[in-house]
């Protein structure tokens, strides 16, 4: 499996621990994400992850800012991109199963560490549900 990972100074030191995670289970992962706490512009890390998603290069992305929210806006600016907002195992379960997203989008400053890990997890292990969600995610890109 190959991941692609972007923080903004946010989401470092997060994403120094999901990355060692992903290691460990033999995961390639590439980083997009500044290795610095000083202040960034997050779309500068994300647009990187959503080009990989987008391209298939990867399998999955993973963005971590503070909220989460403007990673996850700004990925879902490409059209084949569906980045969910989780915050907790459940929600990321559902962003799988029933949105099929393939960014998982962390926000670093309302989840704790332990948490984020375990959603990754519940995010890489989950699967798409298909069937009537399929037709709504067909709908998606139709949207003006």
């Amino acid at each position: 499996m190959k991941i692609a990972i972007g923080n903004d100074h946010a989401g470092t030191a997060y994403k120094f621990a999901v990355v060692e995670y992903l290691k460990s289970e033999g995961i390639e992962v590439t980083n997009y994400g500044t290795n610095e706490d000083s202040s960034v512009d997050y779309p500068d890390f994300v647009h990187p992850v959503a080009k990989d998603v987008a391209a298939a290069n990867v399998d999955f992305g993973i963005l971590i800012c503070g909220s989460g929210n403007g990673v996850a806006m700004t990925a879902n600016k490409y059209t084949t991109v569906r980045a969910g907002l989780c915050w907790t195992k459940e929600i990321t379960a559902l962003t799988r199963q029933h949105n099929n997203a393939n960014i998982i989008c962390i926000p670093a400053r309302f989840t704790a560490l332990p948490q984020a890990i375990e959603m990754v997890k519940v995010f890489l292990n989950t699967k798409f549900e298909g069937g009537r969600h399929q037709n709504r995610i067909n709908k998606i890109p139709e949207c003006i």
